[in-house]
């Protein structure tokens, strides 16, 4: 059995939308076993009806408008705080929250521990693109001020993750920049270029905003401030464009009777925008497996991000990360 541990607190939606999300992974796969970290009225009755689910009980809920490190310090018996702890037990082999992404970031980095040799741990997750090409881009938030050497760092993770989660031999790495010409961007940005250039990483050059969704890199790599700009303006232009052709197609008799015939690729592009079937973002550099969802997220989600977290622990992802990340450093 793959253990897991899912924080039924977490998120914008209620506990029971998570709890459905668990119920839905745990039917789909029948080698996984979830530790369900939460509130005793919730996850005691859900545990006693589903085969393979255990209850964490936990006292306190760390909510998204707290400060994460100080929420992290005080709230001991948070489930984002126990269920890393969790982790680090042995109790189980990953973690999942569609929680703070701040708190989860705070709780697994001391709760569960770097590998050896990385300073930051990097929020990663693969972005879409055309003909089924994916990119996986990061850091998408943790770290807001990084060093040239950190960026070195994301590089590498982002590179293993690639060649495990996404089976590209070769990852190419690009630097999101305002320009392709290795002499564009800022001073960071140019120090960030000479880092990568010089280090064995699978450095091709700098990709531009576009390339994130229809460049041929692997992996593009950045600063989490920046990250968190570009990955919340994709998200907000993919709304946009799914709220437009609803009004547009609305309009008419012609335009509705159009919307039945296009139904089908409408909601796949519906999925492939949202990022549900991705399961949410992974914290790469850390001893487990740990993935965080959206706040605002789906019962499709939760199943998702149980299941990567599932797939991440039997795939060796972060043994693969740390095999990796020791050859480059030799």
């Amino acid at each position: 059995m793959t253990r897991v541990c899912v924080d039924a607190m977490g998120g914008d939606e209620t506990p029971q939308v998570v709890c459905e999300g668990i119920a839905l992974a745990l039917k789909n796969d029948p080698t996984l076993k979830v530790l369900v970290a939460g509130a005793e009225e919730l996850v005691v009755p859900f545990c006693e009806s589903h085969d393979r689910a255990v209850p964490l009980v936990t006292t306190e809920v760390i909510g998204m408008a707290e400060h994460p490190a100080e929420a992290v310090r005080k709230k001991k018996d948070s489930s984002i705080v126990r269920g890393c702890a969790a982790v680090r037990a042995g109790e189980a082999e990953a973690f999942f929250s569609a929680g703070s992404t701040g708190a989860v970031f705070a709780a697994a980095t001391m709760g569960i521990g770097r590998i050896r040799g990385i300073k930051r741990p990097a929020l990663a997750t693969p972005l879409p693109g055309l003909n089924g090409h994916n990119t996986v881009f990061l850091d998408l938030g943790a770290n807001a001020d990084v060093r040239p050497e950190s960026i070195v760092q994301f590089a590498r993770m982002g590179a293993a993750y690639a060649r495990v989660v996404l089976g590209v031999a070769e990852p190419r790495v690009g630097l999101l920049c305002n320009g392709e010409e290795e002499t564009k961007g800022s001073e960071m940005a140019l120090a960030y270029h000479a880092a990568l250039a010089e280090a064995d990483c699978g450095f091709v050059g700098n990709a531009e905003g576009s390339d994130l969704l229809l460049g041929d890199f692997d992996v593009i790599v950045t600063d989490g401030f920046t990250g968190n700009v570009a990955l919340k303006t994709l998200e907000g232009t993919a709304k946009f464009i799914l709220a437009t052709l609803r009004e547009q197609i609305s309009r008419s008799a012609r335009g509705k009777a159009g919307a039945l015939l296009l139904k089908p690729g409408l909601k796949s592009l519906k999925d492939l925008l949202s990022g549900d079937a991705y399961g949410g973002a992974v914290l790469l550099g850390l001893k487990a497996p740990v993935f965080i969802g959206h706040g605002a997220t789906s019962v499709q989600a939760i199943a998702a991000g149980t299941a990567a977290a599932a797939g991440a622990v039997r795939g060796g992802l972060v043994d693969k990360v740390a095999e990796s990340f020791k050859q480059m450093e030799q």
